[in-house]
């Protein structure tokens, strides 16, 4: 497992007596990307909490880099993992851009907050990656959703962390921002070697992503593969209980995929 940036093993959850998430078990490579993808309720928000360690009380095991995450300190989680929150409106802070990524810093600093000498490098890396140099002095509340969202994702970048977990990234965004906040990540993969994992309700999205895809259903894995396999009625429909119309891109070829209606799955 050491080539292994984040290894899931039979993670279970229950809340209030209610199961939430049911033996969950995934092995993510180093560099590797992967969406997580399920109907509402599926557990899909609570795996990357769970792996955050924002949600307590499951049970399991959860390595990150070889590491047992129960047993880091929150300074060490933060140098290994960095975690971009569901975009919303209610995330307008009255911070400026430039405070907001410097944020990202923390697990970095020195006693009393004493910065540190990676600092600034890592500041500008991040903002130049996200293209959000420009909005610097501006604070958060005046910026629409989709800038919020690119410097938030440039605070994670600012963390220094080799994993970076996201959920729904593009939710909320319009066309424009969707594809900047994609080719984003899509860049930090390639150039970086960044290890993703991305909650998405856009199947499509997934397998225009690529590389791997977790599918939860009621708290268990309903299918875990290359998102290039999908694209299958069968398995769609086990995973979000609806038919579904497969259609070809005309101009990558791929396969994508439109919902019919519901129906009854086993």
């Amino acid at each position: 497992m050491q080539d292994a940036a984040l290894v899931i093993d039979s993670l279970s959850l229950s809340i209030h007596g209610k199961p939430i998430l049911r033996n969950v078990s995934a092995r993510i490579g180093a560099g590797e990307t992967w969406s997580v993808i399920g109907p509402n309720g599926a557990g899909k928000s609570t795996l990357l909490k769970c792996l955050m360690r924002i949600q307590s009380g499951w049970t399991g095991q959860l390595l990150l880099q070889g590491l047992n995450i129960a047993a880091l300190s929150q300074r060490e989680l933060a140098r290994r993992v960095a975690y971009v929150a569901q975009a919303g409106s209610e995330q307008g802070f009255a911070y400026t851009v430039l405070e907001v990524v410097r944020m990202g810093r923390y697990a970095w600093s020195g006693p009393f907050g004493a910065g540190h000498p990676g600092d600034g490098a890592a500041i500008e890396s991040a903002m130049r990656r996200t293209d959000v140099q420009v909005l610097a002095d501006r604070t958060l509340d005046t910026l629409s959703g989709g800038e919020r969202q690119k410097v938030f994702i440039a605070a994670a970048l600012a963390q220094g962390s080799g994993v970076l977990l996201l959920d729904e990234p593009t939710a909320f965004l319009d066309y424009r921002h969707q594809a900047e906040v994609a080719g984003i990540l899509h860049d930090l993969n390639r150039e970086c070697g960044a290890t993703t994992l991305s909650v998405t309700h856009d199947v499509n999205a997934a397998m225009l992503t690529g590389g791997h895809v977790l599918a939860l259903r009621d708290g268990e894995v309903a299918w875990s593969g290359l998102a290039s396999q999908l694209a299958c009625e069968d398995t769609l429909g086990r995973v979000f209980g609806a038919t579904f119309r497969l259609l070809e891109d005309p101009v990558t070829g791929l396969r994508l995929v439109a919902p019919q209606g519901a129906r009854n799955c086993p």
